[in-house]
């Protein structure tokens, strides 16, 4: 019965393990991809006005570069950003520690 108990400590230790990673990718995933998903969207309201998909990615991409450096030169916007990623990692981390002490408890 202990082994059986210790399995299911590790077993949900896993699952928050995995559900924190998935976070952390997803957070840091949209991060990347929001700047992308700016110019898809531009590009495709500039070909409702008219204009070639071509000539609205060429207007599109330092349109969003210019916003993304208004981000960046933005006092501590990046660093707040950055910092909740690493929270979320730190959060995790806590959270999977802290079966270890149950998981002795249950197998000792």
């Amino acid at each position: 019965m202990k082994k059986l108990n210790y399995f299911l400590v590790k077993l949900f230790q896993f699952v928050v393990f995995a559900v924190f990673t998935f976070v952390v990718l997803a957070y840091f995933g949209a991060m990347v991809l929001l700047p992308l998903d700016a110019v898809a969207i531009l590009v495709k309201l500039m070909g409702v006005v008219g204009i070639h998909g071509f000539i609205g990615a060429l207007i599109a991409i330092p349109v969003v570069g210019y916003l993304c450096l208004m981000v960046y030169k933005t006092p501590g916007l990046c660093k707040m950003i950055v910092d909740t990623g690493v929270d979320l990692i730190k959060i995790g981390k806590t959270k999977v520690d802290a079966f270890n002490p149950i998981a002795d408890a249950v197998k000792g």
